[in-house]
């Protein structure tokens, strides 16, 4: 055939494959350095706020994995419930009350105590937005514990912890953990937390050692002069 006659081929666009949602930038590993990837989770916050506690999709949501979580645990399934438990750790911060709430009348009040502990690897932004909705939620205690066992991690994370949260001028979660830090941690230990950065970080330590008391400042006052640090 001519090339004046023959029909026009139409190519079809490329198709674009459709890529699954990336995961939430949690910056989490499953033990050892804890608050990693503090600045990825910060940004995510940022770009997605999260939704209020007790919303309809919340509910739902929450009662339907803690269904399955029951389901498992009646099965005998104890690792895929702690796999599910894990994963848990990752939700939305104003889902933690109502797990709570659903995990105690499904009565898996240890369900909820190991989802506690493993929350505890969040990063920190994470950490204490969960702990502040659990607060909110009129469930101190819980915030309080997963504060504590949050800032049970090497010194040097938790300083590097506070910097990644200050360089986001996330100035209350960082007055949060540190008073958390102070307070669950002794003096020498704390002062070792400021070798990330000592002339960034001792200001904020003492400040959040001075929240406590004059005795507690003092006592780090002399635990940084004895680590080597100005204050």
């Amino acid at each position: 055939m001519d090339e004046e006659d023959a029909a026009p081929v139409v190519v079809p666009p490329a198709a674009v494959p459709t890529l699954p949602e990336p995961a939430p930038a949690t910056g989490r590993t499953r033990r050892g350095a804890r608050f990693a990837g503090v600045a990825e989770e910060a940004a995510a916050q940022h770009a997605e706020p999260q939704g209020e506690s007790g919303g309809a999709a919340d509910r739902a949501e929450v009662a339907r994995t803690v269904e399955a979580l029951a389901r498992l645990r009646a099965e005998g399934r104890s690792g895929e419930a702690h796999a599910l438990l894990v994963e848990l750790t990752s939700s939305s911060p104003a889902r933690f009350p109502l797990l709570a709430g659903e995990l105690e009348r499904a009565g898996l009040g240890a369900d909820w105590q190991t989802l506690l502990w493993e929350a505890a690897s969040l990063p920190a932004g994470h950490l204490v937005a969960a702990a502040d909705a659990l607060g909110a939620a009129g469930r101190v205690g819980d915030g309080q514990q997963i504060l504590r066992q949050g800032v049970a991690r090497p010194p040097a994370e938790v300083g590097a912890a506070v910097l990644a949260l200050a360089a986001e001028s996330r100035h209350r979660e960082v007055r949060e953990l540190l008073d958390a830090y102070v307070r669950a941690r002794t003096p020498e230990e704390a002062a070792r937390s400021a070798e990330p950065d000592p002339r960034r970080l001792v200001p904020l330590l003492l400040a959040a050692a001075q929240g406590v008391s004059d005795e507690r400042r003092w006592d780090l006052v002399h635990a940084l002069r004895v680590a080597g640090f100005p204050a």
